[in-house]
């Protein structure tokens, strides 16, 4: 009776939150969220913490994410570093057609590392104002909600 009991219990447990992986130069690690919402961003899990892998100047990083976030519109967030000037970029990539699973970072220079790398799944929700009016960019799109992020940090910069 336990062993059934049990079985019924786990069969109810809820689905974990959908991890993304990153790989670069010769490495691999895995991300769980920062953040996980529900699709109309009213209920959120616990926050977690940023992963970080040693990437070397000029080096790409992989990144994969599962179905969860594939088969949802996805953006993808760069910035990096120039490790002779210093200088910071910021480049952005967004995936709407619902079946992109990976992503290929490619620095612009082989002087450029990549610094940061943030994966954010767009919810079913989008900002509004304190009269609950959407908020709407210059073009009069209303302003999406983030439901997950998961983020990489380059150890080495």
């Amino acid at each position: 009776m336990l062993a059934g009991a049990a079985l019924f219990v786990t069969g109810c447990s809820a689905a974990p939150e959908p991890e993304v992986t990153f790989y670069a130069d010769g490495d691999t690690t895995v991300a769980a969220p920062l953040i996980y919402c529900n699709e109309l961003v009213d209920d959120c899990g616990d926050e977690g913490t940023p992963v970080d892998l040693d990437v070397r100047p000029g080096m790409p990083v992989q990144v994969s994410v599962p179905a969860d976030v594939a088969e949802t519109p996805w953006v993808i967030i760069i910035q990096y570093l120039n490790a002779e000037t210093g200088e910071e970029s910021v480049e952005q990539q967004t995936f709407t057609d619902l079946s992109q699973h990976a992503y290929t970072v490619t620095p612009p220079t082989e002087q450029d590392a990549v610094a940061v790398v943030e994966v954010q799944q767009i919810g079913a929700a989008y900002g509004v104002d304190a009269q609950g009016n959407p908020i709407v960019d210059e073009n009069g799109q209303p302003q999406l909600v983030t439901r997950g992020l998961w983020s990489l940090q380059n150890s080495g910069t």
